[in-house]
């Protein structure tokens, strides 16, 4: 056998005797069956060609930067330019991909430099494919631009590149205003901590007599501050009807040492609150609504009562009927009728997401792109992980926040699954698998159009009695307990 193999080897080389490998076999009176298949695997080898298919012929990649652009057409040398990011850049490179025959760009989702090269790219007429970055890491070697936009081009060209979600035009203008808003509130928190730092070392103990010093006795007292007032009775007069503390303990909390920098400090930080209220207020996210509701007839029609029983919290945007804004929005969809939704929630679901929910095909799909699902790792039939991927938004912050509200509810369908699931796992668990649920809960009423129906309703005592009579009957009979065991009388 070795000599048959080294034979084999001799002449799996010879060109002439790979040409006709059957007839030569013969010729040399090689009679060994081992020899023959040998030298067949040897060959079919060697004329072996993995193809793959190509999806996108018309294909190219952006690599973006934040100083200039690298996009690839091709793998050559000359299939590959630099552009700058000025806007007489975006369309110099337009019209290399037109000259080129382009018709789809994939690139990465680098920072917000991708964005005005999107806009312009989708105004050309492209069909852009907005990637995320860890979906296109080279393989191991040198990493420069160049190679990045190739590589980028070579996915894409064999339709390997997934797309990420982008909102529409108006759910984008939205989701602007709310975060720019979102931004103002976190900066007024911070002034707010300041003011009650700057009160603490004037020795003006207000946090104590009122529940928020940016309440309404609280800012009356402070602006009253700010305007020179000193007088502690003076000051406590202006306390509000609802406040618990008399006006004479106000008085009390109320006896300031009379330092000249801490009150500089307190009336910048009282201005600049004031400030960022006004700013909130000229933040125009009702017109941006309504426009998005009146340009659809069968938006218009629909219409609900106020929820009187859920709390507007007093971030939330005044004189703004979020209730009623939401309904409409989502074609008659009734967000608010999940226990633990608030105004907040809906707004946030409006804002991030907006119609372009359908977008995603199943309720699974929409809690993985929120990172609420488990991102399970099996190799070798053993689960390796199962932890939820980091990375946040603010819809998953708003989800997370409802399903920490719902947990702290008493005997609601939604409360109860959080209690079974804190009982085995600790409320952290619990939180992330409350805002999974509710995000598939979302997307349920909103793609269906299916109204919330909590598993179980509210039971009055005497159905209650008699639902855990029956769980305890079955019980007795399924381990056959007798009175005895229990310890009663008959």
């Amino acid at each position: 056998m070795p000599k048959t193999k080294k034979l084999c080897d001799h002449f799996s080389g010879d060109p002439d005797f790979i040409r006709n490998p059957v007839q030569n076999i013969f010729m040399l009176k090689i009679h060994s069956l081992r020899a023959f298949l040998f030298i067949s695997k040897k060959i079919f080898m060697q004329n072996k060609n993995v193809k793959m298919e190509v999806i996108n012929p018309h294909a190219a990649g952006i690599d973006v930067g934040s100083r200039s652009h690298f996009a690839a057409i091709g793998q050559g040398k000359e299939e590959i330019k630099e552009y700058g990011v000025y806007n007489e850049d975006h369309q110099q490179l337009i019209k290399w991909f037109l000259e080129n025959e382009i018709k789809t760009v994939a690139m990465e989702s680098t920072g917000t430099y991708w964005q005005n090269l999107y806009s312009a790219l989708i105004a050309a007429g492209f069909h852009v494919i907005l990637c995320n970055g860890k979906f296109t890491k080279n393989i191991k070697g040198k990493k420069t631009d160049v190679k990045d936009a190739q590589w980028i081009q070579k996915l894409h060209t064999i339709g390997l590149l997934t797309e990420s979600f982008l909102p529409d035009e108006a759910t984008e203008q939205l989701r602007t205003y709310c975060r720019h808003r979102t931004n103002l509130v976190q900066q007024a928190a911070d002034t707010t901590r300041k003011m009650q730092k700057y009160l603490r070392l004037l020795n003006l103990r207000l946090d104590v007599v009122v529940k928020d010093v940016t309440g309404l006795t609280g800012l009356a007292i402070i602006d009253a501050i700010c305007k020179g007032e000193k007088s502690p009775e003076k000051l406590a007069q202006l306390r509000h009807g609802n406040c618990k503390k008399s006006k004479e303990e106000i008085a009390k909390a109320l006896q300031s040492n009379e330092r000249k920098d801490y009150l500089f400090g307190l009336k910048q930080e009282y201005q600049l609150y004031v400030n960022f209220q006004q700013k909130m207020k000229e933040i125009e996210i009702e017109k941006l609504l309504n426009e998005q509701i009146n340009s659809d007839n069968e938006k218009k029609q629909h219409f609900i009562d106020k929820k009187v029983y859920k709390k507007i919290n007093k971030n939330t945007p005044k004189n703004l009927d979020i209730n009623l804004l939401s309904y409409q929005y989502f074609g008659g969809v009734d967000l608010l009728a999940i226990e633990g939704v608030s105004h907040a929630t809906a707004l946030s679901l409006m804002s991030e997401v907006g119609n372009g929910i359908h977008k995603f095909d199943t309720a699974k799909q929409f809690a993985s792109w929120l990172r609420l699902a488990p991102n399970n790792k099996i190799s070798g039939g053993k689960m390796l992980s199962n932890r939820i991927p980091k990375g946040s938004n603010l819809l998953k912050i708003a989800l997370r926040n409802a399903a920490n509200v719902i947990g702290n509810l008493k005997d609601t369908a939604l409360s109860n699954f959080f209690n079974r699931i804190a009982y085995r796992k600790g409320r952290p668990a619990a939180i992330s698998a409350t805002a999974r649920k509710l995000a598939v809960i979302n997307w349920n009423m909103i793609v269906k159009n299916v109204p919330y129906k909590p598993q179980n309703d509210y039971e009055f005592l005497d159905q209650k009695r008699k639902r855990k009579v029956q769980e305890m009957k079955k019980l007795i009979h399924k381990f056959d307990i007798k009175i005895n065991d229990l310890g009663l009388q008959a």
